[in-house]
C-alpha cells in the first residue's frame, strides 16, 4: 500500500501540491485526474524521490520512504514509469530491460521472458533498436522495463499520450489485468478521464495542487459537477 499524507511540495515560489492526502492499495488501480499543472506528475515525483516535498510524509506499508534516495525505493519495490515513456532509442529493446533489471535482484534472463511473454511484440524484435518502435509499442517497453524489477508498486504517469484511441483502450486493459495478476499497487496519472476512470477502482481529482475529490471511482465518474469543471467530461 501507498499512503501519502498532508504532502506539500513547493518549486521556489510554486505551490505543486497542498495537504494533498490519499492512499493506493494492492490489486487496485487509483486514478489520479485533473488538468494540466494539477499537480499529477509531481505527485508521482514525490512517491518516487525525485522531488523533496516541503512537508507530509509518504509511507510504503508501514515505513515511511519519504527521506530515502530515489534508488533505494526502486529497490523496495517502487517502479515510476514517467511521461515520455523514456525509453533510450540508441539501444535495443533487451538492452533497455536490461536496465531495468540492474538495480535489482531479480533473475534477468527469468525476467525477460517474462516480459517477452506478456510482450511478444518486444520479443519478437528483442534485438531491434528502440527508435524502430511505434508511439504503442514504446510504452509498451517502458512498461515492462518497469515491471522486469518484480515491483510491488507501479506509478505511470500518462500513458496513452500521444497513442490512437484503439491503442490506448488495449493499453488500459492492460494495465488492469497486470493489476489483479500481480496483485499490484498501481497509481495511474491521466489527463484521459474517461478512459482511467473505466479501468481504475479508486480516484482522486487534484486541482491546482489540491485534493478537490477522492474515492471510489465510480462515484467520482457519476458527479456531474467534477466531471464538468475538473474532468473535461461533458456528458
Amino acid at each position: 500500500m501507498i499512503r501519502v499524507e498532508h504532502l506539500t511540495v513547493n518549486y521556489g515560489a510554486i505551490n505543486a501540491l497542498s495537504d494533498v492526502s490519499f492512499e493506493a492499495n494492492p490489486g487496485r488501480v487509483t486514478a489520479v485526474l485533473g488538468a494540466n499543472g494539477a499537480g499529477k506528475s509531481t505527485l508521482l515525483r514525490a512517491i518516487s524521490g525525485l522531488v523533496a516535498p516541503k512537508s507530509g510524509d509518504i509511507f510504503l506499508g508501514e515505513r515511511s520512504i519519504l527521506s530515502m534516495a530515489t534508488e533505494n525505493i526502486a529497490r523496495l519495490g517502487v517502479a515510476h514509469v514517467p511521461e515520455g515513456r523514456g525509453v533510450i532509442h540508441e539501444l535495443t529493446i533487451e538492452e533497455n530491460l536490461r536496465l531495468g533489471a540492474f538495480a535489482s535482484e531479480v533473475d534477468v534472463r527469468a525476467g525477460l521472458e517474462r516480459q517477452y511473454e506478456l510482450f511478444p511484440v518486444l520479443g519478437d524484435r528483442r534485438k531491434k533498436y528502440c527508435s524502430t518502435l511505434s508511439g504503442g509499442e514504446r510504452q509498451m517497453l517502458a512498461m515492462a522495463r518497469a515491471l522486469i524489477s518484480d515491483p510491488k508498486v507501479l506509478l505511470l504517469d500518462e500513458p496513452s499520450l500521444g497513442l490512437a484511441p484503439q491503442v490506448t483502450s488495449e493499453l488500459m486493459n492492460l494495465i488492469l489485468e497486470l493489476c489483479h495478476a500481480n496483485d499490484l499497487t498501481v497509481v495511474l496519472v491521466e489527463q484521459n478521464a474517461k478512459s482511467a476512470l473505466r479501468i481504475s477502482h479508486d480516484a482522486v481529482v487534484l486541482h491546482l495542487g489540491t485534493v478537490v475529490a477522492s474515492g471510489d471511482a465510480d462515484t467520482i465518474a457519476n458527479d456531474k459537477n467534477l466531471r464538468h469543471y475538473y474532468l473535461g467530461l461533458v456528458q
